[in-house]
């Protein structure tokens, strides 16, 4: 069933896997109801199980909206987007031609995730381009009379990236920009992954978010938390940390993907192991230590093109 968030908040467990607390998505009532984040494409029945017996019918649902494009947060959208008909589907700029044409977006998943793809996400199905809106930084979704989302495009985690704020609950939706927080694990755990981690710009999208003064951050991994002016904090300080320890393996010729594995897999020795798997499922040290090295070489050689232009 889902769970009432706030005044006009729902969450619904998409099941991922069959696991619980895994991924989420949201829905925002009102005269045109918002569904933020589909999960992956193997959750859609799930999810659109949940929507019918909240009373939403195919021709009610107003708009869907994904924070990114991976495929454990919008794999579902061409699903849903089927189901309910009338919807509009909102993304990233960068984000909308692979929803109307997934197939690029579906080899390189195939290319990560091999077996686990079809085995655990399922793929993407693709959405009639005249449905997509591309979101601006700024931009307004209207819910009802007098509440409107506001769009914050959020880069960092993924170019692709958007939050997306309530302002009457002080919620935050942040996809994966401010990490996985799970709550049989406990702890805030970064997502790094290739090819679009930069670190500049996550730390950039942390402060935009921290802009709006949000009370609440919901993690689409996995609920709704408060605190938030601390999480943000937290969030930066780790990806700083995670990303020294990297540029300081890399500059003492030592394995990159093992510095981090001992750094920060010792903070998850008290989680329980089945908690603790599913965590390095969603955001695992190889991914995380994959994005991290490309930002890092990347960024070196824009240091020694700079050099070299002077």
């Amino acid at each position: 069933m889902a769970t009432p968030l706030a005044p006009g908040l729902l969450e619904i467990d998409t099941r991922l896997g069959g696991w619980t607390h895994i991924t989420a998505g949201f829905v925002v009532e009102g005269a045109s109801p918002v569904l933020i984040e589909t999960g992956s494409q193997s959750s859609a029945p799930t999810l659109i199980a949940e929507l019918a017996e909240l009373g939403i019918s195919p021709s009610e649902l107003a708009a869907i909206v994904v924070t990114h494009i991976h495929l454990d947060h919008a794999g579902g959208v061409g699903d849903l987007a089927r189901a309910f008909p009338n919807a509009t589907v909102y993304v990233h700029p960068a984000g909308a031609r692979h929803l109307a044409d997934p197939t690029r977006l579906v080899a390189s998943a195939q290319q990560v995730y091999g077996p686990l793809l079809d085995e655990l996400y399922g793929r993407l199905d693709p959405t009639p381009a005249e449905r997509i809106v591309a979101l601006d930084d700024g931009q307004r979704i209207t819910v009802t009379e007098g509440l409107e989302l506001e769009v914050l495009q959020t880069p960092g985690h993924a170019k692709h990236h958007v939050s997306i704020f309530h302002e009457p609950s002080g919620t935050m939706f942040c996809g994966d920009a401010v990490g996985v927080r799970l709550p049989e694990v406990g702890v805030l755990w970064p997502a790094t992954p290739p090819p679009d981690f930069d670190l500049d710009k996550a730390l950039a999208s942390l402060e935009a978010m921290r802009s709006r003064r949000p009370s609440h951050l919901a993690f689409a991994h996995y609920g709704r938390f408060e605190h938030a002016d601390d999480l943000l904090t937290e969030a930066a300080d780790q990806l700083r940390a995670w990303c020294d320890v990297g540029e300081r393996a890399l500059r003492e010729g030592r394995d990159l993907e093992q510095a981090l594995a001992d750094a920060f897999l010792p903070s998850l020795e008290v989680v329980a192991p089945e908690a603790r798997d599913r965590l390095l499922t969603l955001s695992g040290i190889h991914a995380n230590a994959t994005g991290i090295e490309r930002w890092l070489r990347l960024r070196d050689e824009g240091r020694a093109g700079d050099e070299v232009r002077r």
